[in-house]
Formats: C-alpha cells, structure tokens, sequence
C-alpha cells in the first residue's frame, strides 16, 4: 500500500495494519507503519510483545486441535498472516473448519481474497460486542455446529472493549453456549501500576482512541468455572500448552498476557 491509498480515506492508523507491519507483513498503509515505528524507535523493544502475542496464538491452536478440535472461531482475527489459524490447524486435522470475524471492512475484504481457500473457511464482518448476531450469522450457523467442541480465539481483540464496558461479557456469552470439550483462548493486555504501562496505553488510546488494559482481577473472570491449561495466565512469550517455562519476559513482554482454558 502507498501514499495514494492515506489519501482515500485511510487518515488513522488502525491496530490490525500496525500488527502486520510489526510482524513484517505488506498490508499497511504508510501512516500505520509510521505509527509502528513508533514503538520500534520511541519505545524500543515494544514492537516485540506483538511477536509474542502471534507466537502464543499459534501454540493454542496447535493445543486444541491436537485435542482434537475441529472447529474454531477467530474473533477479531486481523490481516492474513505469514501463518494462519486455518492453514495451523490443518496442520494437525485436516478440514478443520475456521470462520475469522473482525469489525473491519478492510481487513474483512483482505481476509475475503486470502483466507477463503474453500468452503471450510469464512471471514464476516462482526462485532465482538454482539455475540448474538455473530452466532446467528449464516456463515457460522453454517460452519460452526454448537453441540461439538469449538475452539475460540480472543486475541488481542478484548483490549478494545473499555474495562468499564464488560469486557467480559462476550466471553461468557460463548461459554454458556458451548459444549463440553470446547476450549477458550484469550490473549490482553495486563494494566500494571508502571511507566511502560502507561506509555504505551496513552499512546494507543490517543492515535486509535481507544484501548483499555484490563486488571487482574478482570482477567482471572474470563476464565472462570474454566479448567485452564498448561501455567495459566502468564506473559504470551513465556505460555506453553504443556506448562513447561517460556523465556523469560522482557519488561514490555510482561504486559501481554495470554490463557487457554477447556469447558469440561
């Protein structure tokens, strides 16, 4: 993408083209990539937690489907990655089924043209917000069966629904709906009481204006009356499906904190 494409419209950075610049892809705009090189030069070692946030991913899907999960739903799923959940999953069962969701007709419109490789795999534009409308949209009434274990993926996508806004709820919505086998995986960024913290929170918040780091204690709620895998929720980089320790986390590493639980 080029200067011609900021000058139809493309006027703020969104956090979907950022992460692919970060994670070395080619579908940015110029003002996304110089909004990550923010993080890569003012906040220097920064640009790693979204290394470490799709490196998790990866490991928990490779986990449910190796439990045998053949399903999965991928809530605000972002541009097409070097590595996708579907081509992941198939790694391990074949014809696994994917529905990608995102609210952004940019990224639904890359996914449309990359992702839909067959009738396995859809990508619809949806608001994690309005789990409802999502479970009866016709692509995943069509792909997802609810009386089978499904896997869903929350990554990142929770850190733009406000702490006082139920950030939760869209989570327990899926829990209370899906069946027994079915796991959760949710990937957010931890407030902490630090200088890093607020650094990178304000300067989200100011050029996407949102964004809200989630406590503890709100964190610990997504999973609740879950069984949850391997060590729990711990720094991305450091989560491992089998509980043995990741590396240790760098500073900037430590607020991005990831879980994958199971629904027995």
């Amino acid at each position: 993408m080029n200067d011609n494409d900021v000058r139809t419209g493309q006027a703020r950075p969104s956090i979907a083209r950022t992460y692919d610049y970060l994670l070395g892809g080619r579908d940015h705009y110029v003002i996304d990539e110089e909004f990550g090189r923010y993080f890569e030069k003012v906040l220097a070692g920064s640009e790693q937690i979204a290394i470490s946030n799709r490196g998790a991913l990866e490991l928990a899907v490779r986990a449910l489907t190796h439990a045998g999960v053949d399903q999965i739903i991928d809530f605000g799923c972002g541009l097409p990655a070097q590595r996708n959940v579907h081509q992941i999953a198939r790694e391990q069962v074949p014809g696994s089924r994917v529905v990608y969701l995102d609210n952004d007709p940019i990224v639904v419109s890359h996914g449309q043209a990359m992702l839909v490789v067959d009738d396995d795999v859809a990508v619809v534009q949806a608001d994690v917000r309005d789990p409802e409308s999502i479970r009866k949209h016709p692509e995943v009434q069509r792909l997802i069966s609810f009386d089978r274990p499904v896997g869903l993926l929350f990554s990142v996508v929770l850190g733009f629904l406000e702490e006082d806004a139920d950030p939760i709820g869209p989570v327990r919505y899926w829990v209370d709906v899906l069946a027994p086998g079915s796991f959760v995986y949710v990937s957010c960024f931890r407030a902490g009481d630090n200088r890093r913290t607020a650094l990178v929170q304000d300067q989200v918040r100011k050029v996407l204006d949102r964004g809200s780091w989630h406590s503890d204690a709100t964190i610990a709620a997504i999973f609740e009356g879950l069984e949850m895998i391997g060590p729990g929720v711990v720094p991305c980089v450091q989560w491992r499906p089998d509980g043995s320790p990741g590396p240790a986390p760098t500073d900037w590493e430590q607020l991005i904190v990831s879980g994958l639980a199971r629904k027995n």
